[in-house]
């Protein structure tokens, strides 16, 4: 299991590799909720997404002869790009699986970072599987989206720079797909603050991860705005650390989420993604919960 040492490598790592976004609070959000609000802008990353942190901190840990033969991974978008980003930097072949459903947009943007993008299957699992066995035949390293220590180590970061900017913090709410963000920061925030609270935040249509901590059986599947967190199966590196350091996670609907991709458009003037509005999403749905905190938001991507 991964330790607060973990993540302070992996900041040492991706110094200077990765953007050192802002958090700040926003007034208005915090008139609306009635708590104070602080916003980590992780879609002004250069791929627009928290998630280029894991891939660089996994990439950057390779061997020699592993960095010769290349990586692949299998995302629907944002870890798609953040590998082939950081594979493109350092040089590195990066085949990336996604799924035939992928929007164009993301197809696109992952093939301009140098990537060669293998469009396969229906689902995120057939992309997997698929990956998975082109990784066997041509001797790629795979690098997963989140059940990965080097992958939540590296999203931890994100944790550090929050609490560094606001030590006052005494909430952070983050969405939740295979739990590589939230296992980082929870690490990390539990070691430099072990009074503050981590709540996770899933979709009614994907509580993978609810229904696993909780021993719950909510059905799962369908179409869903944040489609970055809709994932199938949770993460076994992700759901040990979630059991021991995550305080509860929640469930917002559809409903929730375009609320708060709104209000970030209309007050904040920036655009975020369905997963990346969700921990939003959480605070809207039950501003009462919230009260009087001073609470951290993770934007995590804007990739709409």
């Amino acid at each position: 299991m991964i330790e607060l040492a973990d993540i302070r490598a992996a900041e040492t790592r991706l110094a200077g590799q990765v953007l050192e976004t802002p958090c700040v609070e926003s007034r208005t959000l915090s008139q609306i909720i009635g708590a104070q609000v602080f916003l980590k802008f992780e879609n002004l990353q250069v791929t627009a997404s928290f998630k280029e942190r894991g891939a660089c901190n996994k990439l950057a840990q390779l061997s020699e002869p592993e960095r010769r033969r290349g990586v692949i991974a299998m995302s629907a978008g944002n870890h798609a790009q953040g590998v082939a980003y950081h594979a493109q930097r350092l040089g590195l072949r990066a085949v990336i699986v996604m799924p035939r459903f992928t929007p164009g947009v993301k197809v696109e943007r992952t093939r301009s970072f140098g990537a060669e993008v293998v469009l396969h299957g229906d689902t995120l699992e057939e992309a997997r599987s698929y990956a998975l066995k082109l990784a066997a035949e041509q001797d790629l390293t795979f690098v997963h989206p989140y059940d990965d220590e080097a992958i939540a180590a590296g999203q931890g970061t994100v944790g550090l720079e929050m609490l560094q900017a606001v030590p006052s913090l005494d909430t952070l709410v983050i969405a939740v797909g295979g739990g590589g963000l939230i296992a980082g920061i929870a690490v990390a925030a539990k070691a430099l603050k072990p009074s503050i609270e981590v709540i996770g935040v899933q979709t009614l249509r994907f509580p993978n991860m609810f229904n696993a901590v909780k021993h719950q059986h909510l059905p799962q599947g369908g179409s869903t705005i944040a489609e970055g967190i809709a994932v199938g199966t949770p993460g076994r590196v992700t759901q040990a650390i979630i059991e021991k350091y995550v305080d509860d996670i929640v469930l917002v609907d559809e409903g929730d989420i375009e609320q708060a991709i709104v209000l970030l458009l209309e007050i904040e003037k920036t655009l975020v993604e369905g997963a990346g509005a969700a921990g939003l999403a959480a605070l809207v749905k039950d501003p009462q919960r919230f009260h009087g905190k001073k609470v951290g938001l993770v934007l995590g991507g804007g990739n709409i």
